[in-house]
């Protein structure tokens, strides 16, 4: 038996929260990796045990490590000195405990270095791309060309010797490498769509860099920085082996391992042990990176989200059938030259108005060209046609989200009062998320895998709004409780992968709505989901508009999807839009051939065994669309007029130049 949850529309079951109920809440999830992972915990341990070496040696050693005592010199283990002494009759066993403080600290500063300042200009340019990037990486050609220890031996000519200085040139070179891989991954990561979501909802560029992108690409740098750490205890070893890394007043083991090499043949144990030390600290930092890993990603071995099975795209939620009517009038039927597209006027109460809109494209192909449609207030206005027609570069173009190399060349949109086209910074950022939200179509890919939902709930919250993070959780959970999340306080706690498809597309609709914005966009928001699922999620979008008073744009493929929503369409194919209606309207009596074929094409009821009416061919690109109506070659209309010139639209909102003498079949 399905139940209904608290806060979501009367009618509207929730299936997902029985298997909510069912799913056990992982606590404590890192450290249960950890201890399912031996290797980590032993790593850690020795990790460990070096570290209280390294800060209780004072207390731990028993002799001074740099008194000599000639007198004892080259002796073997005894009760007094339990690793013997070496060639200054200085005790081995305090000279080890000595030289793992120098090892830890030579470690931690060049890795620290490396870290600071190679993902912090890695993660600059990557995100920015452009001439920041190709400026950072010559940079970094240069950086990179010269070999760490020769870079090392130059400072220290230049700077003196010790420890610190050694250290500076080591934490340049691994900052090179920590800058490679950064913008590595942050190029791969800045085009997903959960930073574009971020940035709908009014996120700083800041916040987006450090605090959305950064964790994502924690993975490879946590590799690479315990790497790194071994690699700085090599460097180490050698430089002060050579005699130019720790001074006088500190212990090295490379400086041990210099000291022993006269007396390797009577007294091994002099290079064996600082051999071993340093042997063994790099194979644990090295094994060590792998584990924290694998246990610090929510990804891995997390719970498995409630209703766990994988979703596939269905079709249209409707039994909306189509029927073609009777057929066209003769071709020699008077036509109609149109020049320019009839406009007609924006309504006062209109809150967006796309004038004129043309999107390009790196090469100057047209993405979009001269689309122009309005939203009322209040209103649920559909924008549909098939995938590669334009209506997600329309709606990007809206949010200023275009993809790099994809600009607006012409037109208007205004949100109100508002001119959005040509706004940057700070401007548009006031926009996203405060008066405009989207939701996307793939929620799990909408929402940062790192991050818990109550964080990035309470990021969008108080992007805008001057809460405590208290008060910002607890507007959180109301939202959780206004799109239908059971027991949303506890949820807030979950990751994006321990929700169902469902439940994860209603989290996505809440951060849309952190701020009250007056305009949602929906893009494909049912796509990923099943049909229950997709009726569910229309009933929730339907209820919130008349609840909260906004407009909302839905883009879709799906004609069951407008027919239930939507008051007015606007259909988009190649880049234009060929027809715009009221739904009914347009539905009843379709003014284009290509409306016509969308609806032909919807799954019908008592339709068994018939095979599925389909639109011949496919969109063509963008750099490939035809002369006159873009539509022709698909057309079974089509004429030679219709292949050349120029194809407006006409007072009725139809791009077509026969609408007015074709009778084309409805919806049934």
């Amino acid at each position: 038996m399905s139940e209904t949850s608290p806060g979501a529309p009367a009618g509207a079951p929730v299936v997902e929260a029985a298997a909510f109920e069912a799913a056990a809440r992982p606590r404590g999830r890192t450290l249960r990796r950890v201890l399912g992972q031996p290797v980590t915990l032993i790593c850690l341990s020795l990790l460990a045990l070096q570290a209280v070496i390294a800060f209780a040696a004072p207390l731990i050693a028993p002799y001074d490590p740099l008194h000599p005592d000639v007198q004892n010199k080259l002796q073997g283990p005894s009760g007094d000195h339990w690793l013997g002494t070496d060639d200054l009759g200085r005790d081995t066993l305090s000279r080890l405990i000595f030289g793992t403080r120098t090892a830890l600290l030579a470690s931690t500063q060049s890795v620290a270095i490396g870290l600071v300042l190679g993902v912090c200009v890695g993660l600059f340019v990557g995100y920015r791309g452009g001439w920041w990037d190709r400026i950072g990486m010559r940079v970094a050609d240069v950086l990179q060309s010269i070999p760490a220890l020769l870079l090392a031996l130059a400072l220290v000519a230049v700077l003196g010797n010790g420890l610190g200085n050694a250290m500076l040139a080591v934490g340049l070179v691994f900052a090179v490498s920590f800058l490679r891989i950064t913008r590595a991954v942050v190029l791969a990561e800045r085009e997903k769509l959960y930073v574009d979501a971020a940035r709908v909802l009014g996120l700083r560029n800041s916040a987006i860099m450090f605090r959305q992108v950064l964790p994502n690409v924690s993975a490879p740098l946590i590799v690479q920085a315990s790497i790194a750490a071994g690699t700085a205890l090599l460097i180490e070893a050698t430089l002060s082996f050579l005699g130019v890394g720790a001074d006088t007043s500190q212990v090295s083991w490379g400086a041990m391992l210099d000291a022993s090499r006269q007396h390797v043949t009577d007294h091994p144990l002099l290079a064996i042990l600082p051999g071993a030390a340093l042997t063994l600290s790099v194979l644990v930092f090295n094994l060590l990176g792998d584990g924290l890993r694998d246990a610090t990603s929510p990804r891995a071995g997390g719970a498995p989200r409630p209703g766990g099975k994988t979703r596939t795209p269905a079709g249209s939620g409707t039994g909306a059938a189509s029927k073609r009517g009777a057929g066209s009038a003769s071709g020699t039927a008077a036509k109609v030259a149109l020049v320019a597209d009839h406009e007609p006027p924006v309504p006062e109460d209109a809150l967006l108005s796309v004038d004129k809109l043309t999107v390009v494209d790196s090469q100057g192909s047209e993405l979009a060209s001269a689309v122009s449609f309005h939203i009322r207030r209040g209103e649920t206005f559909g924008l549909v046609g098939e995938s590669g027609c334009g209506k997600s570069i329309t709606a990007s173009a809206i949010l200023g989200l275009l993809p790099r190399g994809v600009s607006v060349r012409e037109g208007s949109v205004r949100l109100g009062t508002t001119e959005l086209t040509g706004l940057r910074g700070e401007d548009l950022r006031k926009v996203r998320g405060l008066r405009v939200g989207m939701v996307f179509q793939d929620p799990m890919s909408a929402l940062s895998p790192v991050h818990t939902v109550g964080r990035q709930l309470t990021d969008a919250i108080r992007a805008h709004r001057p809460l405590s993070r208290k008060e910002a959780t607890d507007r959180a959970a109301e939202l959780l409780d206004l799109v239908g999340v059971p027991q949303p306080r506890e949820r807030l706690k979950d990751y994006p992968h321990q929700f169902s498809g469902g439940m994860a597309q209603r989290v996505v609709i809440a951060g849309a709505l952190a701020c009250d914005p007056e305009l949602l966009i929906a893009d494909e928001p049912t796509t990923a989901l099943d049909v229950t699922i997709q009726a569910q999620v229309l009933d929730l979008l339907a209820s919130l508009r008349e609840r909260l008073d906004m407009s909302l744009l839905i883009i879709t493929h799906d004609l069951g999807v407008v027919a239930d929503s939507c008051d007015r369409i606007a259909v988009m194919y190649a880049g234009q839009i060929v027809e715009t209606r009221e739904v009914t309207d347009a539905f009843a009596h379709p003014r284009h051939p290509y409306t016509e074929a969308l609806l032909d094409a919807v799954p019908r009821a008592g339709s068994d065994g018939e095979p599925l009416p389909t639109i011949p061919g496919r969109v063509p690109p963008a750099w490939d669309w035809p002369d006159g109506c873009r539509f022709n070659p698909r057309c079974r209309y089509a004429t030679d007029d219709c292949r050349t010139g120029t194809v407006a639209l006409d007072i009725q909102g139809a791009r077509c130049l026969r609408s007015g003498e074709l009778h084309l079949a409805g919806a049934r």
